[in-house]
């Protein structure tokens, strides 16, 4: 995997940059749209493609595991062929996933033991086995197996809980040099920085994980419930440590406005649920703002959803059609809006990307900020 920063911003400390993989190029900033059991809810990966232009997806290692189970993926020749997406793919550890089954799971230096959400099954992930998973599931970028911390959480377990992240990390790295990949292309290890809002803990972290000298690096635990303003004050801190010729990626954040703030803090990575699940739900994202296409005052109008947006589904459709759909719980609905929403993600990305490059990305970060956030 080879990174290269191309432009910088002069008044920030975002950054255009290229992302070589097995499976393609990236061209950050990037959004990953969320994939979690290897299908982004509601897309065809050829809309994935051509409609939303998606360079990346995320698929998740605890669920992709416990279905369809990695015997099958293994034996489709990982998930690529299995899922039919010939584009990269990144794959989360699990570690979200095991920290949000609180009340179904033992952490221990060995690994966590948890019971699964499908039909109680007890399971055991070590840091070993995590990377292994990864390998058979085929993902392009590996993310190392950490602990992610609650928010409120005590400084005395967030520090246990970063020493842990660490020795786990330091068996991931050895597993990776150990092994080979299964499919013959290139797969890569980021570790992940932890140390909840505690600014010396992050900068603990993030020295020890830039010490690790892997081609990229993850800033986990945040978007948990902290306030937005210790958000961007611990992305700054760690974003300042972390080594700048290699790949920064937040994990789970966030809102159109968090990303375009994170990616003026030096950011290039980016991954949410939001889009997709707030779709389902009626909201819209939209080059003018935030739509509850629920509310009664888009009734009437027969207006596209987003003309400024462009592309088929954005153009093609009125705001009345769709909240009809959405009303009556039409599945299309939910398809129309899923793929407004991802469109306007990968859209803000590619903006942000031109703006770095014409060297105007913090003025026109301060009007989109403000355009993005508002309800309509």
């Amino acid at each position: 995997m080879k990174f290269e920063v191309t432009a910088r911003d002069p008044r920030s400390s975002a950054r255009a940059g290229i992302l070589e993989t097995g499976h393609g190029v990236i061209h950050t900033p990037i959004f990953m749209p969320v994939g979690t059991a290897g299908s982004v809810k509601a897309v065809h990966q050829r809309e994935l493609e051509n409609d939303v232009k998606a360079e990346i997806i995320l698929g998740n290692t605890y669920h992709l595991y416990l279905r369809p189970g990695i015997e099958l993926l293994e034996k489709a020749g990982g998930l690529h062929n299995f899922n039919g997406w010939k584009r990269p793919i990144l794959t989360d550890s699990g570690g979200y996933q095991v920290y949000s089954l609180s009340e179904n799971r033992k952490i221990v230096e060995e690994g966590v033991t948890f019971k699964s959400h499908i039909d109680g099954s007890r399971h055991h992930f070590t840091p070993e086995g995590v990377i292994d998973i990864q390998r058979t599931i085929g993902a392009d970028i590996i993310m190392a197996f950490d602990e992610c911390t609650p928010y409120p959480c005590e400084y005395k377990y967030a520090k246990k809980s970063m020493v842990l992240t660490h020795k786990w990390l330091e068996r991931c790295v050895n597993r990776m040099r150990t092994t080979e990949p299964k499919y013959g292309y290139e797969q890569v290890l980021f570790p992940i920085v932890q140390g909840s809002v505690y600014k010396d803990l992050r900068e603990e972290s993030a020295a020890f994980i830039a010490s690790q000298d892997q081609p990229g690096n993850a800033i986990g635990g945040l978007s948990v419930g902290e306030p937005h303003e210790d958000m961007y004050a611990m992305t700054s801190l760690v974003c300042g440590i972390l080594p700048a010729d290699k790949p920064r990626y937040l994990m789970g954040v966030g809102t159109p406005e968090n990303i375009l703030e994170c990616i003026a803090l030096g950011v290039d990575m980016f991954d949410c649920v939001m889009p997709t699940r707030n779709a389902r739900n009626g909201m819209l994202f939209t080059t003018q703002g935030i739509i509850n296409i629920r509310n009664e005052r888009w009734k009437d109008d027969l207006s596209p959803i987003d003309a400024a947006l462009g592309g088929h589904v954005s153009t093609f459709y009125s705001k009345a059609y769709l909240r009809h759909l959405v009303i009556n719980k039409e599945i299309l609905g939910a398809q129309i809006a899923t793929l407004q929403n991802l469109t306007f993600y990968l859209w803000l990305a590619r903006e942000a990307r031109k703006q770095i490059e014409a060297g105007e990305f913090a003025s026109w970060k301060e009007k989109m900020v403000k355009i993005v956030s508002q309800r309509l």
